[in-house]
């Protein structure tokens, strides 16, 4: 459509913009367990009022904006207090878990062309159920992406790692936890792996990266995954999901400045002058690095602990429940994913009842199962979503018998 001759007022267009929004998935009624985050209206508030105090900001200019410069490096560094990070750890805020993966990925090639003399063509060693954001990351870069089966576990199998990697392997990968299931990957293992081939082991904590801490001070059962462990050299956290930090922010995180030198890109070839970036992106909205100072420093860690207790607890009363119904909990989720199969009934015709209802959570392809990513705000919604997958699940028999029937007589 081409571009309206005359502007039209803003309340109209308010307006339009609510009744178009209408239709979308209501996740203030904690009908939604993927893509948002709820950790109720006294932290949207600060999210909102925290970003448009530096919405028109530009943290490409530090010099310009040196208050931006001080709150990342702020955020940064709470990062990898709770991530155990040594002294002399580094890292950046991104625009999300893609643009960290993606950063990583980039830091560990140059690294390994530089100081490893690695030639041809790099490759990435991952298990099955890491991200496809290195996927993505690879094609970009022309890296062959060499994903290992996991175990029946459904962890990382370290040991087909191993086989996996070679001369060429930039970075092998652990995820905590991994999306589809929610589950922490060997980290220690992989560290260890990591050590005795000198590779560059890289942890995905987009998901886990600021929730595994705080359940683990609550008493929850959390494996070492962070740089405690002494082969991780960097690591992925999203501030914009378990954080609850406005879209988009995450953090990418390195072992030591020596490491992440390889990520910055610095050019004076223009007649615009010198260009230092440490991420992907140039302009970087000043608003998701304010929000994110704001939320992490109006929650703290009591607040933290709370909200994650939350969480967990609200994935507890589900697990409980859908095993009353019937279905398997696939490995033993521990932070705020949980993923479950039955072997008796279609859960994908399970998932389109529960949609029928309001309900948009997300699946898992193999095996077939139902997938939820909590927030605090489940808990109070959780009898309603056991309440309602009773009833699909009835529906989904209902149906699966009618059909039965009809086949026998037909």
């Amino acid at each position: 459509m081409p571009m309206p001759e005359k502007g039209t007022d803003w309340e109209s267009l308010k307006r339009e913009m609510q009744e178009r929004g209408a239709h979308d998935v209501k996740w203030r009624d904690g009908k939604t367990a993927v893509y948002v985050f709820n950790a109720g209206p006294d932290v949207e508030r600060v999210q909102k009022e925290a970003y448009t105090l530096f919405m028109s900001e530009n943290g490409l200019g530090p010099m310009a904006f040196p208050s931006l410069k001080k709150m990342e490096d702020e955020v940064v560094a709470m990062g990898l207090s709770l991530l155990h990070a040594p002294d002399g750890a580094v890292g950046n805020i991104t625009s999300g878990g893609t643009d960290s993966i993606t950063m990583a990925m980039k830091t560990a090639r140059d690294f390994a062309r530089k100081e490893k003399g690695v030639t041809g063509t790099p490759n990435v060693v991952l298990p099955y159920s890491a991200h496809p954001a290195f996927d993505k990351a690879a094609k970009m870069m022309e890296i062959e992406i060499r994903r290992v089966p996991v175990g029946a576990d459904l962890l990382a199998d370290v040991e087909a790692m191993g086989k996996a990697a070679d001369e060429r392997t930039i970075m092998i990968v652990g995820s905590a936890p991994c999306f589809p299931y929610g589950l922490i990957d060997p980290i220690e293992k992989l560290g260890a792996l990591a050590q005795a081939r000198e590779l560059w082991l890289h942890v995905d904590a987009c998901v886990g990266g600021y929730i595994a801490p705080f359940v683990r001070m609550n008493g929850g059962d959390v494996p070492p995954f962070d740089f405690e462990v002494p082969g991780v050299s960097s690591m992925s956290a999203d501030l914009h999901k378990y954080g609850y930090c406005a879209k988009g922010a995450s953090t990418v995180l390195f072992r030591s400045e020596a490491l992440r030198a390889y990520m910055i890109f610095d050019t004076d070839s223009w007649p615009g002058g010198r260009m230092v970036t440490p991420t992907l992106a140039g302009t970087r909205p000043g608003g998701a690095i304010a929000a994110a100072w704001a939320v992490m420093n109006f929650l703290g860690v009591e607040g933290y602990r709370a909200k994650h207790k939350q969480v967990t607890d609200a994935r507890e009363k589900i697990e409980a429940g859908v095993k009353a119904l019937g279905f398997r909990i696939l490995g033993k989720p521990q932070l705020g994913l949980i993923a479950y199969t039955h072997d008796e009934i279609d859960c994908m015709a399970v998932w389109g009842k529960l949609f029928e209802r309001g309900w948009f959570t997300s699946l898992t392809t193999q095996p077939k199962g139902l997938h939820l990513m909590l927030s605090p705000f489940h808990l109070q919604v959780a009898d309603t979503y056991l309440a309602d997958l009773a009833w699909a699940v009835e529906q989904v028999k209902a149906g699966a018998s009618g059909a039965k029937r009809e086949a026998r007589y037909s």
